[in-house]
């Protein structure tokens, strides 16, 4: 018995699928009386594939050399014997993916295994690796969301854009700054995780919390960046609590008293490229009474440009500054307001962006209102096209 394992452990993986058949029946016929029960226990193959080997030594039977089974030979794959499965299979995922209120999965259930189950209730006679062979098979595949619906497109949105660009010719041209403006998302301050990742010694990652409870003493940072498009420099002003119209406001008066007005010593204007919403948006009567405010401090005459309604990525401080800001910070724990700050300030890229970056400690207060009879002293004058978001406000003498 050893001599044949040793044998067949040796020879049989080496041979196809019909030599292996062969090679056992042969031995099988030549112990004779009892050979096919020693032949099984010593190769490990099945009694039935011995006795077809048998037969086909028997029948001399020849195969072509690139078959090793007659023709419909083999187990039949389960789709011919279960025709209905693949359509019963593509229904649920179907079901799934619209998110069917009457559908037996869920969202959240789209696991192999619990496709097998439902099919099975089905009286489908399958397993889990086989639905995921069947998927495979149907061109699905595992995928995660992608942003791309940026929300229904207004009419005037492109010629918004032609609008803007305009303007910022007009501007830069004349040697007037013109500066993107935006909230960065708002960053829990404390030892917790930053998603990416960051060299470090193999075996040595930074520890961090394992749950985002905020701490009582440090809470959440708010920076607000100033992007100054013909200097390509990025200011930063890094709030510790709400993000309001007066604060991004002040944050824009914080960078034209520390840059604006060294590098536009001359410039009596001002152009603001800003989302439609958020703390800067068109419809906030307290973001236009603080840039009035601003504009009565400086002397500056100030126009704002708002992108669209859901295009807020087409504004360039997000892929100017805030993108290369995300990349400079990523896998290292904000631990403190003051870390923040110094790595905005580190970011730097290749085309010569510098970034400045200050703590605001400032705390703004939420739901201040502007009565109707302060609104009525701003001197904001809309223009012809969209008014509502392209204004131009001028110091009140």
């Amino acid at each position: 018995m050893i001599a044949y394992k040793n044998k067949y452990q040796q020879l049989l993986p080496e041979l196809p699928e019909r030599a292996r058949r062969l090679v056992v029946a042969a031995d099988a016929k030549t112990l004779g009386f009892g050979g096919v029960s020693f032949v099984q226990q010593a190769s490990g193959i099945s009694r039935v594939t011995i006795h077809k080997g048998i037969d086909e030594l028997d029948a001399k039977v020849s195969l072509p050399t690139t078959r090793n089974r007659r023709a419909g030979g083999g187990r039949k794959k389960i789709t011919q014997n279960d025709p209905a499965l693949v359509d019963d299979l593509r229904t649920l995922v179907a079901d799934s993916t619209r998110g069917d209120p009457e559908s037996p999965l869920l969202w959240t259930i789209k696991s192999t295994r619990t496709l097998a189950e439902e099919l099975q209730k089905k009286k489908h006679t399958v397993a889990h690796t086989t639905v995921a062979t069947l998927l495979k098979a149907s061109d699905y595949s595992l995928q995660a969301n992608r942003k791309t619906q940026e929300g229904s497109d207004h009419p005037d949105r492109d010629a918004q854009f032609q609008y803007i660009n305009s303007r910022a010719k007009e501007h830069l041209k004349a040697g007037d700054p013109v500066i993107s403006v935006d909230t960065k998302k708002k960053e829990l301050v404390g030892n917790y995780k930053n998603h990416g990742q960051t060299w470090l010694p193999k075996g040595q990652p930074i520890e961090v919390k394992i749950h985002d409870f905020p701490e009582r003493d440090k809470g959440k940072a708010v920076p607000y960046g100033v992007y100054d498009m013909s200097k390509d420099r990025g200011y930063v002003n890094v709030g510790i609590n709400h993000d309001t119209s007066e604060f991004a406001v002040a944050s824009i008066r914080r960078w034209w008293k520390q840059l604006g007005k060294k590098n536009y010593v001359k410039s009596q204007r001002l152009l603001i490229t800003a989302d439609a919403g958020g703390s800067n948006g068109y419809r906030l009567k307290l973001w236009k009474a603080e840039l009035q405010k601003f504009a009565d401090q400086t002397g500056l005459t100030i126009t704002v440009c708002h992108f669209p309604p859901g295009t807020s990525k087409w504004n360039k401080i997000e892929h100017r500054l805030f993108s290369f800001i995300s990349i400079n910070w990523k896998g290292k724990p904000l631990t403190s307001y003051q870390v923040i700050v110094n790595l905005i300030a580190s970011t730097k890229t290749q085309s010569g962006l510098k970034v400045y970056a200050v703590l605001d400690d400032h705390k703004y207060g939420l739901r201040k209102t502007v009565d109707l009879q302060e609104m009525k002293t701003l001197q904001i004058m809309p223009h012809k096209f969209h008014g509502e978001w392209n204004y131009t406000i001028k110091p009140r003498k």
